[in-house]
This record gives C-alpha cells, structure tokens and sequence, in this order.
C-alpha cells in the first residue's frame, strides 16, 4: 500500500490501513518524540497520541502538502505538549515538597539541590534544537522543512540547527577533548 492508499483507507475506517500507517511511520514518530522527551515512556504515550489525533482529524489534511510533515508536526507538538505537563508536575511537586518545611521554619523554601550534569549530549539541548538537529540528521530534512513541522521560519530553523551543533561541539572539545583542534 502507499501512502494514499494508507490514507484512503483510514479515512474510510479500515483498521488496516491505520495499522499500516502506524507500521509505516511509527518508528518515526517515535524518534521525535524520543528527541524531545528524552524518555522513552513518555515517547511512547506521545506516539501513541499522535496517531489517535491523526485518525480523528485526519479529514483535516491538506493532501496538497507533505504528509509526513504533517504527521510529525502533531507528534512535535504533543511532544510539546507532554513536556508542559512534566514541567507543571515538577513545580507543583517542589511546592508540597517544601511548603510542609515552610511553615515549620517560618522561612522561605530552599531551592532544590541541583541536577548532576547530562550524560547524553542531546539532553544539553532544547526541544527545538534537538527535533531540529534530529529531522536533519536522522530524515534529511532541509531547514525548510524543519521549519514546517516547528511553526517557524526556514532562517529560525537554521538557526536552530547551527546552536545545536555548536553546543554539542563546544561540549565535545572543552568538556570531554574529544575533539582536537585543527
């Protein structure tokens, strides 16, 4: 089946075709999602969002443009999505973490102690780098379309893609001497 054809037959229900897309694009999705999580269960909830949102809207895509762009700027946003969640969770858990300790001491809360330093290069990065920095590397997209599946200009996204390699370039020279100078 191509992708119309995939397509087609999830438009008209075909459980089929929606376990065609899934094998077909899956891995892909869950690439992204695993590059701005940096975990692999919330990737996977991610994943698994995106397809249910690309089965109900589906009626929505403009067929005159990429699909697979469309497809990965939901699992982008749900990605998004699922790390605005993460961060309100964390500040509501340091709040009843340290407001019980408040009011014993009278004083303000202490910040909490700070994380150790990453051991993977791409979690230096942010979500936008790293989705950016993936689709390049990993798909081959160009900077306009990276630029379609995060909502921002062509310029924006090579911007991106330059600050994610410098980073990860700095890193490598200056913290780990990777990197020789040449």
């Amino acid at each position: 089946m191509d992708e119309r054809e995939i397509i087609e037959g999830c438009l008209r229900g075909s459980l089929a075709s929606q376990r065609a897309m899934a094998d077909a694009y899956g891995i892909l999705v869950l690439s992204v999602a695993l590059n701005v999580l940096a975990n692999r269960q919330d990737a996977e909830d991610v994943c698994q969002e995106t397809f249910l949102q690309v089965f109900r809207h589906l009626d929505r895509y403009d067929r005159e443009r990429s699909f697979k762009t469309w497809l990965l700027t939901i699992a982008y946003r749900r990605s998004l999505d699922m790390l605005r969640k993460r961060r309100r969770f964390s500040e509501f858990s340091a709040r009843a973490r340290f407001e019980p300790a408040v009011a014993e001491r009278g004083g303000d809360p202490q910040p909490a102690d700070p994380m150790p330093l990453p051991s993977n290069l791409l979690e230096t990065l942010s979500p936008r780098e790293r989705t950016a920095l993936c689709l390049w590397a990993n798909e081959g997209y160009t900077a306009k379309d990276i630029s379609e599946v995060l909502s921002c200009s062509a310029s924006t996204a090579r911007v991106y893609l330059f600050n994610a390699r410098r980073k990860i370039k700095s890193l490598l020279e200056n913290d780990h001497g990777l990197l020789q100078n040449g």
